[in-house]
């Protein structure tokens, strides 16, 4: 069993999605704060990035938030984690989010969300990012994406072996039980990234 004390979490921001997320997100951050996981985000002051740091703080864990300076000046900032640590730039906040993580989970999310999923199965094909990823794909939300990722590897624009990078979870307890049960990638893999 893997041991886990962090678990980076992508999500939404939005706040004009259905109940059935935020209860997702919820879920989930409680499970987190039970096990004494940390929680790694991007300290998002909206959506289920709040929520799921609520939960985990309203149920006793802890939350480190990692954020552009851009959007502190903004005010899109979480008030209330336990850490907030900000950078310089987008790309050092998702590089640093990954640091400090021992495994992935991507709730369902825009542009961002899927934008930072991709990338780190991508960092993970290479090699260069070797913990769990865990799709929740609550409500069926990634149908879509997971359908376009086996096409990918269907039409040989993706090994095989590489299908093996992400698993899916359908709830909050089994994305945590995924996390606690999926291999570390093996560095070998990086003679297989390309195609």
């Amino acid at each position: 069993m893997n041991q886990i004390q962090s678990i980076c979490v992508y999500s939404a921001s939005s706040t004009k999605i259905a109940p059935v997320y935020f209860d997702a997100a919820h879920t989930l951050g409680k499970l987190m704060a039970e096990k004494q996981i940390r929680l790694v985000n991007g300290a998002g002051s909206l959506g289920l990035m709040t929520a799921v740091a609520d939960s985990v703080i309203e149920n006793g864990g802890e939350v480190t938030g990692v954020i552009p300076r851009f959007m502190v000046d903004q005010n899109w900032h979480h008030t209330g984690l336990t850490q907030l640590i900000e950078v310089e730039s987008m790309h050092e906040r998702k590089s640093l989010m990954a640091q400090l993580s021992d495994a992935v989970i991507a709730l369902p999310g825009g542009c961002g969300t899927l934008e930072e999923l991709l990338e780190i199965i991508t960092w993970k094909q290479l090699g260069l990012y070797l913990n769990p990823i865990i799709i929740l794909n609550t409500n069926g939300f990634f149908d879509p994406l997971l359908a376009m990722l086996s096409k990918a590897i269907d039409e040989n624009f993706m090994r095989q072996q590489h299908g093996d990078i992400w698993k899916v979870a359908h709830t909050p307890q089994e994305a945590i039980d995924l996390v606690y049960s999926t291999p570390r990638w093996d560095e070998s893999v990086r003679k297989f990234a390309a195609v």
